[in-house]
């Protein structure tokens, strides 16, 4: 199976848990219907991303990045790459990378947690968003494309990051 194929079948089966996700789950899916490129950087009318918001095991904290290019704090994620087999192995993979932590870190279960559509300066992402446990006791490290990588609270990502972040930690927090 191709991840575009992976990608088609994820949006298909999720249940989008709102009727503005609804709208975005169907966009997504005309996107993925009229570009077989649609999950590859090279697709100029935009192209699926994947991402992961990292939370502790205790459920209280989120682990954003400054990132390097954009300057926002930010949850995990970017582009697909050939090596992933999934979009969830795509969010999982830009998790580890950008947070440093390579052993032990988990998508929660159920698939995606919510859809974002925004404009980058490269085109527009079609951001399929997931969750990610950290295991007890892992310790971040700075990625090269990060600025900053930091806890924050549930109540404080709001003082520093967009309402994408926010509307992402909050269906997390609902999905706990």
């Amino acid at each position: 199976m191709s991840l575009h194929d992976d990608a088609t079948r994820t949006l298909k089966e999720w249940s989008a848990p709102s009727t503005d996700q609804e709208d975005l789950r169907l966009t997504y899916l005309d996107h993925l219907a009229a570009h077989t490129d649609g999950v590859w950087r090279s697709c100029a009318d935009g192209h699926i991303t994947a991402s992961a918001l990292v939370i502790d095991p205790v459920g209280e904290r989120v682990l954003l990045t400054l990132h390097r290019k954009l300057r926002m704090w930010l949850q995990m994620g970017g582009h697909c790459e050939p090596a992933d087999g999934t979009l969830a192995d795509a969010a999982l993979r830009e998790a580890r990378e950008e947070s440093g932590i390579a052993r032990g870190l988990t998508l929660l279960p159920g698939g995606p947690v919510r859809l974002d559509r925004h404009l980058t300066p490269c085109a527009w992402h079609l951001d399929v968003q997931y969750a990610a446990v950290v295991p007890e006791g892992a310790e971040p490290v700075i990625s090269e494309e990060s600025l900053d990588l930091r806890w924050f609270g549930y109540d404080e990502v709001a003082e520093v990051a967009d309402t994408s972040v926010v509307r992402l930690m909050e269906r997390t927090r609902a999905l706990l």
